[in-house]
């Protein structure tokens, strides 16, 4: 079933421009797709690597109003980055991207060809009904591969039971394992200009290439 996905008013009012991005289908998550690591470093590296060269990191579109979205919501940037542009800085040291599975991956590809934060969840462990909202002060949760992290005043999926995600890093709750037959990917945008629709149209095409999705579901929450 579709899930029900809201944006809190408080962090509209602190940021108009907020909108989240949805995908949500059925899937096998498999260990890897060569072909999609294939194109990464043919086409996307050299792309990726070309901007930084012509904006400087802080600068390229998505992540520059990340930055500026995460200062309205009373956190540092520089200390708390949005994942693309960790993701983007790794690429810009020469250091190589994580490989996860075909769903993270498509994720982290979907997230440094567009600049925006994109965060994938086992729908199966995730209630119905979500809310896009700023961390509330004292908030915490198990990090993907890190100890209880803070997620005060970071932009934050949550459920009924609490916190699941951020367009920074990810619980250990919802993550992606090979074990997930049903997935919601979200790609967290802050930006007047993004074309998001456009990101979804080419993210459900690397989904279905790389990760073999079906039953794609797509659509916009403002």
């Amino acid at each position: 079933m579709k899930k029900n996905l809201t944006i809190d008013p408080n962090m509209k009012e602190k940021w108009p421009a907020t909108k989240v991005g949805c995908l949500q289908y059925h899937v096998k998550v498999e260990k890897k797709n060569e072909q999609m690591w294939e194109y990464l470093k043919k086409d996307i590296l050299k792309k990726v690597k070309d901007e930084i060269f012509d904006y400087g990191i802080n600068e390229i579109p998505g992540i520059k109003e990340s930055r500026a979205a995460y200062k309205a919501f009373g956190k540092d940037p520089s200390r708390y980055r949005v994942s693309s542009e960790a993701l983007i800085r790794r690429i810009g040291q020469g250091k190589g991207l994580y490989e996860v599975n075909t769903v993270v991956d498509v994720n982290n590809l979907i997230s440094i060809e567009s600049g925006f934060s994109a965060g994938s969840y086992d729908a199966d462990k995730i209630g119905e009904e979500l809310t896009f909202r700023i961390g509330l002060p004292g908030e915490t949760y198990k990090g993907i591969g890190k100890n209880e992290i803070s997620i005060e005043a970071l932009p934050v999926l949550a459920d009924e039971e609490g916190a699941i995600g951020s367009s920074t890093s990810d619980s250990e709750r919802a993550m992606i394992t090979e074990e997930a037959q049903e997935v919601l990917t979200l790609v967290y945008c802050f930006s007047e200009n993004g074309d998001l629709k456009k990101v979804l149209e080419k993210g459900k095409e690397y989904l279905e290439k790389y990760a073999g999705a079906e039953e794609i579901e797509s659509w916009i929450v403002e």
